[in-house]
């Protein structure tokens, strides 16, 4: 957590900090035992099991968007209050979609790796060919906050043309999209998809090798949602076999670890979760979730609560 947030909410409680790893299953347990609330992030196992027992804990304010790394069912039944911290994610985290794509449809990765290891002789007019994000069609899968923000920087700033799949109907947008009611078409109709789904149950596997296959061998997939949202042998085996043009990722399905074949593939861009890691927005996130806290100290409805 940023200084100023940290700051900002020592001024405002008794507040003890750990570093940054995160808590395991007995760890956030005991979290809850030893104190009256508890400031989660990605990655820390609040599972239903590290509910079980008499609790202290009556909530738990998320450092970020994203909550299934926490059993809300759990949470609800043992009485405790979880908020998390939309919108103030949403910039950082469409910015490095846009980073993805950039990197992936000009190979970037690949240039970069060829210079770092003296390998690049010069100017080639054939030399690590990619393609131009201007005029392409991105297809979004989820179109939230984020997604919303993503298809307006492909629209505006490269004249991309958007289509978009949701679960639900999509409206009030401030940009032309055509809304596509099967993923399988989506996907086939576009040339760079990006996933941005809410992580959980409802989203695990979503994109598996039926779905890779209608994106095609001239797309690219980008994933700056959740890990298991993409079924992880199917894309390694997708970018092996040319199913895919390539891939983008900022999340891996069991992080921190990163499957080998994924490290060596070529045609994948890999990031180490770097969603949402500005000073800007780590620091607003910190706030978020210190309003959250302070509200429902003060015995009022917390403005971000899920259960």
């Amino acid at each position: 957590m940023t200084a100023r947030a940290t700051t900002a909410i020592r001024g405002r409680f008794d507040a003890t900090f750990r570093d940054n790893t995160p808590l395991t299953e007995a760890e956030a347990g005991q979290a809850m035992r030893d104190f009256d609330a508890v400031l989660p992030t990605l990655g820390d196992a609040f599972t239903a099991k590290a509910f079980q027992g008499d609790l202290r804990c009556r909530m738990l304010a998320n450092f970020g968007a994203g909550f299934n790394h926490i059993d809300i069912a759990a949470a609800k039944a043992a009485g405790i209050t979880v908020t998390n911290t939309p919108d103030v994610v949403t910039d950082a985290t469409a910015d490095i979609a846009l980073t993805l794509m950039l990197m992936t449809l000009r190979r970037a990765s690949e240039g970069e790796r060829l210079l770092r290891a003296g390998q690049w002789t010069g100017w080639n007019p054939t030399q690590l060919l990619g393609h131009e994000m201007t005029g392409r069609i991105v297809g979004i899968v989820g179109m939230g906050r984020i997604g919303k923000a993503i298809a307006r920087r492909c629209h505006l700033g490269f004249g991309m043309d958007v289509v978009f799949f949701n679960r639900s109907p999509v409206s009030a947008l401030d940009i032309p999209a055509r809304q596509i009611a099967d993923l399988h078409r989506m996907l086939w109709a576009c040339d760079v998809a990006v996933i941005a789904v809410p992580g959980g149950a409802g989203t695990r596997g979503m994109i598996g090798d039926p779905e890779l296959r209608a994106l095609g061998p001239q797309s690219v997939l980008i994933n700056i949602a959740r890990g298991d949202v993409v079924e992880e042998g199917a894309l390694i085996a997708a970018l092996q076999s040319g199913a895919i043009a390539g891939a983008g990722l900022d999340v891996y399905a069991r992080e921190p670890h990163v499957p080998q074949a994924l490290l060596e593939a070529p045609n994948a861009t890999l990031l180490p979760h770097l969603g949402t890691a500005t000073d800007e927005t780590r620091t607003l996130m910190g706030l978020r979730a210190l309003r959250n806290l302070v509200a429902f100290a003060e015995g009022q409805h917390p403005p971000d609560m899920i259960v």
